[in-house]
């Protein structure tokens, strides 16, 4: 990647409206069957465009071929039923109804490979593939069968890492785990949810990144983040742990939060991808409030290790407030560029 502070999504961009109900979290499709297929192939065609004309550098899939970013991956595997299902308190935010573990867990074949292969067709850019990590799929289920957090954390990570080699395999570029469970549960993450995710991208030559974020812009998130404080300083767990890891990029939320920006020199050496849109505000950034962000992180961050990105996930927006918020990262992002260009010698 030569581009110096190459711009990225971070996870979700909202549907098309003939694919899935707007601005809903867990949409359920509008096709059926074989229509079904190509309509979200068409719809990770278009993602992929709109990115790109919006000057998005690292181009992802947008989530346009899975109804959630934990759950779809879950029902593609073995001794997960999701027929029976359970009310679980997910994050200690709010109350889901979600599949059972029966039975010992495993993958019988790929997941997403078609639908990177697809991605990979559509652009030369870098492309970026996200999966949900072991704490955070656990916490997304009812564990029937382990009766253990960390014993199918670590069975998830196996499975998590074969799939991730295919991934790389079909030309993915970054895959990054989605762990937003490491905010919430400390102790685990210190036990052994590090660990888990290193199992997870062990003897991957693609980089790897690592998203925790606050959560999608939903009132059960917005309502956590009031009791916070004024400061959010749940990162100071987890960053010395991840400095110290195998994980290439650590992506993080930003602007418009409650994070110190100084705590990114906890992470001094990685690669971090910063959140400078907010995804929990529709009122878009203007291309100087995103240069502004990006220039604050570079007293913590190196200028050839930073990632400008968006807060988390933009599933929830209207397609429209989405593609410009976009817009206005890859515009804050090239305002920075150009200042760096200028002051070179």
């Amino acid at each position: 990647m030569t581009q110096i502070l190459p711009t990225s999504t971070v996870g979700s961009l909202p549907k098309p409206s003939w694919l899935a109900r707007p601005e809903t979290l867990w949409a359920p499709w509008k096709l059926q069957g074989d229509e079904l297929v190509e309509g979200k192939q068409d719809a990770l065609r278009i993602t992929a465009k709109e990115q790109s004309d919006r000057g998005i550098d690292i181009i992802s899939d947008g989530e346009q071929t899975r109804q959630h970013f934990v759950t779809t991956f879950i029902e593609h595997l073995d001794g997960v039923d999701f027929d029976q299902r359970e009310t679980v308190r997910i994050r200690n935010r709010y109350d889901a109804s979600v599949p059972t573990v029966l039975g010992a867990v495993s993958r019988s074949k790929p997941v997403f490979v078609d639908d990177a292969r697809l991605l990979r067709q559509q652009t030369d850019q870098p492309i970026k593939w996200a999966l949900p990590g072991p704490m955070t799929m656990i916490d997304t289920l009812y564990d029937g069968h382990y009766k253990s957090r960390e014993k199918l954390a670590w069975e998830f990570a196996t499975i998590l890492n074969q799939e991730a080699r295919d991934l790389e395999a079909a030309g993915v570029d970054i895959i990054q785990f989605d762990e937003p469970a490491f905010n919430v549960y400390f102790d685990e993450m210190k036990d052994w949810g590090v660990a888990t995710l290193e199992t997870a991208t062990e003897g991957l030559r693609a980089e790897t990144a690592v998203h925790i974020c606050y959560g999608y812009g939903i009132k059960a998130n917005t309502d956590w983040k009031a009791t916070l404080g004024s400061e959010w300083r749940q990162y100071e767990e987890s960053f010395p742990l991840l400095q110290q890891s195998s994980i290439d990029i650590i992506s993080l939320e930003c602007h418009n939060s409650r994070v110190p920006i100084d705590l990114v020199e906890l992470v001094r050496g990685k690669k971090v991808m910063l959140g400078a849109i907010d995804v929990a505000n529709e009122k878009i950034e203007t291309p100087e409030e995103v240069a502004a962000t990006i220039r604050n992180a570079l007293r913590f961050v190196d200028t050839d290790k930073l990632l400008p990105s968006t807060n988390c996930g933009m599933a929830p927006f209207s397609r429209d407030i989405a593609l410009a918020k976009l817009s206005a990262l890859s515009a804050g992002a090239r305002i920075v560029r150009e200042e760096l260009s200028a002051a070179k010698p």
